[in-house]
């Protein structure tokens, strides 16, 4: 059995994405490319973005702290902390509106 403090981890990387020059930290806590599920923790500094990209699966974002905003074909979808978005089956955008950090859980099909 594993135990993590969410709340510590986004501490974390929010300090790291702050010192990077692009403006994000991650790191992929359960799971990984050789398993179905994976949970990663992305943190971005306000005003960062995460270009469009496919969508790899069933796939959520919980937003941990701060405010993001999700945009995918021309729809978009803001969450702020406590917030669960589900990422449609589509190209998609993750926009920090400000620091934020959030739970990417990916179920790969």
């Amino acid at each position: 059995m594993q135990k993590l403090s969410l709340d510590a981890l986004a501490r974390e990387h929010l300090q790291r994405a702050r010192a990077e020059s692009s403006g994000r930290s991650s790191e992929t806590v359960v799971g990984g490319h050789e398993h179905t599920l994976r949970q990663t923790v992305v943190a971005l500094t306000g005003g960062t973005t995460l270009g469009e990209h496919e969508n790899p699966g069933e796939a959520t974002v919980h937003v941990l702290s701060g405010r993001v905003r999700l945009g995918a074909g021309g729809d978009a979808w803001e969450g702020r902390q406590g917030d669960l978005i589900v990422i449609p089956p589509a190209r998609h955008d993750l926009h920090a509106v400000e620091d934020a950090v959030v739970l990417l859980t990916v179920a790969k099909r």
